[in-house]
């Protein structure tokens, strides 16, 4: 095979064919240029896309946030209003405070003060909550309207076995008993002077909601107790109470214990024994005992036939003493054991008592009636009574 002749003009030098690594490295060099550019056009595409996802995920989580983060952002300007109207009086803030698209200002001064916002608000309820108080073993429910109605079964409904062709007799008519709680106003009144209020380092909110629930909380227990039913709630020992062998419906139940203001002689804690068992079954799992402190310190000392004390405190902290394995409530508005003194009640007051209340605590500013302090109005509406009266007996310190 013959070789090409390789030629040249006259004054030119001889050129050679190009080396197959420099092709290698024009090719390499090219595809580099073309996988950067590629590589930057995706790059700008993914930024694009993700930017596109960051908005539309922000607004779906804005729309889909826990309920407690939605309060919680829209309590906040509530909250910034009302330390403003505590502090100077200007209530600006709150006549035109929206949270959520509602308008919150449901009450102008005029006509009885303003919403207490929801911060404040729980520092009360759970002072209130955790006070000494029967509302701790109560049954608690929160209303809008000015009463709550309980609607109760006061008969037994007849049952019996029968056969397949047997006849089943006609059961009885149920009676039912309707019993209307009204609410009621409760009120508390603190004062502070305006140059404390000007501190900014004094914790306005702090300092009312520990005044208020201070107040409250000894109202309120003092009514579930010893209430008339008379602007106040109706208390426990407010309703006529028959020895336990002739209770009927619409009377509390007593126990006797056998001697006018004390307990018997021999045997004393067979009246306590005997209470327990008064109350029936299926209310006594749930039973809690109530008394003084006063009455606890004469039935602690109390022993069993075996010489075994009947309370024991509780094991861990913040649990209560217990007395034949029941809880026991100190309610100081209790009376104490004195003759004829109904100082110990004992029942599931779970189902025996209702406090009914409206979730709204409303504060109105007064810088005019005691100068130079200015008072705060704040008001609740609070309602209780005995709604079961089979669930709760009283231990009587008489012969009787």
């Amino acid at each position: 095979m013959e070789r090409p002749e390789i030629t040249s003009r006259p004054g030119e030098a001889l050129s050679e064919p190009p080396a197959p690594a420099t092709e290698i490295k024009t090719a390499v060099a090219g595809f580099v240029a073309e996988f950067k550019s590629f590589r930057d056009q995706m790059t700008d595409r993914m930024k694009q896309q993700e930017s596109r996802m960051t908005m539309l995920d922000r607004k779906t989580l804005a729309g889909a946030r826990p309920a407690l983060a939605r309060e919680a952002d829209a309590a906040a300007p509530h909250q910034k209003a009302f330390n403003a109207y505590l502090r100077s009086g200007e209530d600006e803030g709150l006549r035109g405070l929206h949270l959520e698209g509602k308008a919150m200002s449901s009450a102008v001064a005029a006509d009885g003060g303003y919403l207490v916002d929801p911060q404040t608000s729980q520092a009360i309820q759970g002072v209130l909550n955790s006070a000494a108080s029967l509302r701790q073993v109560a049954n608690v429910v929160e209303v809008e309207a000015t009463s709550y109605d309980v609607l109760v079964d006061t008969t037994e409904v007849g049952s019996g076995w029968v056969t397949e062709t047997g006849s089943l007799s006609e059961t009885d008519t149920s009676t039912m008993d309707r019993i209307s709680i009204p609410l009621f106003e409760l009120a508390a009144l603190p004062k502070a002077s305006q140059r404390l209020l000007d501190d900014s380092a004094f914790d306005i909110e702090g300092w009312l909601a520990g005044r208020i629930a201070d107040k409250f909380a000894r109202s309120e227990a003092s009514a579930f107790i010893t209430g008339d039913g008379s602007d106040k709630p109706t208390g426990i020992l407010d309703h006529t109470a028959v020895a336990n062998d002739s209770w009927s419906w619409g009377n509390l139940g007593y126990v006797a214990t056998g001697v006018g203001g004390d307990f018997a002689a021999t045997d004393p804690a067979d009246a306590i024994v005997d209470l327990v068992y008064a109350l029936g079954a299926r209310y006594r799992a749930n039973g809690t005992f109530v008394m003084n402190s006063k009455t606890a310190g004469a039935v602690r000392k109390l022993k069993d036939n075996e010489g075994r004390f009947l309370w024991t405190d509780g094991l861990a902290a913040g649990e209560p003493a217990r007395l034949m394995g029941y809880p026991v409530l100190m309610a100081e508005d209790m009376p104490d054991i004195a003759a004829d003194a109904m100082a110990i009640a004992f029942g599931d007051f779970r189902a025996g008592y209702t406090v009914a209340e409206r979730p709204d605590l409303r504060v109105l500013r007064d810088p005019f009636s005691a100068k130079p302090h200015v008072l705060f109005y704040a008001t609740k509406r609070v309602g209780g009574d005995v709604t079961d009266f089979a669930a709760i007996k009283l231990l009587k310190f008489a012969a009787s």
